[in-house]
């Protein structure tokens, strides 16, 4: 869908994967005028913001920013760590339930909060977030009382929401989908999965490794959806 200067603008946040593709398609398809958000937060890799690059510009963002942050000199994940092995291989039971080492502690609300900032700053009302429950419940940051929580947060910690005259929105537009519908939803507005990087351990080349638990749980919505993930994989 087109977009003009009347058309409302919000802030995405953009890693450069499947899920988060998907929502900036999503918002695009409704009309917003889009500005992407993305972090080199001292993740293990960069593909991701390689491709997250890639498609603001393939869809058309108002602008984009990558913003740096030390979130790898926290430390505490297996994500921003190399001495934390990401676990590879497991799907269902504790996988699906339990808080993995890949949880990074604090991203989503750091992400939110700095997604919050420029919306005000830009005189924006919506962001735009990836989250999936149904999918992996055991990220807290990544379930609906946290969304619900964190706007009613943005609407009394800003001047904006205090008395701009408007209420800020998170939309989880992915919140209730599996992974085979976030496939399917993606497909329908056109999003071209080769783009997107999802791998929490890729090799040196950036190919996916297609065993950790981003890998599976991608292969797996491919899968259900009847189609083959066009992604490049390590034992391609």
């Amino acid at each position: 869908m087109s977009t003009t200067t009347d058309n409302p603008k919000a802030v995405i946040l953009l890693s450069g994967g499947l899920d988060s593709t998907t929502v900036l398609a999503i918002a695009r398809d409704r009309g917003y005028r889009c500005y992407c958000l993305s972090f080199s937060y001292g993740q293990r890799q960069t593909v991701e913001l390689e491709m997250a690059r890639e498609n603001a510009r393939r869809y058309g963002a108002e602008k984009h920013l990558v913003l740096e942050l030390g979130l790898g000199t926290i430390g505490g994940s297996a994500l921003t760590e190399a001495a934390i092995e990401v676990p590879k291989d497991r799907l269902g039971g504790a996988a699906e339930t339990e808080i993995p080492v890949t949880y990074v502690p604090g991203r989503n609300t750091i992400f939110l909060a700095c997604a919050m900032s420029w919306a005000e700053a830009i005189g924006a009302w919506d962001i735009f977030i990836g989250v999936n429950a149904m999918d992996y419940s055991g990220y807290p940051d990544c379930r609906p009382v946290f969304i619900r929580a964190f706007e009613d947060l943005a609407n009394i910690a800003t001047r904006a929401g205090v008395d701009g005259g408007g209420r800020f929105r998170i939309h989880a537009p992915l919140m209730e989908m599996g992974k085979k519908e976030i496939v399917e939803t993606g497909l329908a507005l056109g999003v071209d999965y080769s783009r997107t990087h999802s791998c929490y351990d890729p090799s040196p080349e950036g190919r996916a490794c297609g065993h950790c638990d981003a890998c599976l749980l991608r292969l797996k919505g491919f899968a259900a959806a009847g189609r083959r993930d066009p992604a490049r994989y390590a034992s391609n």
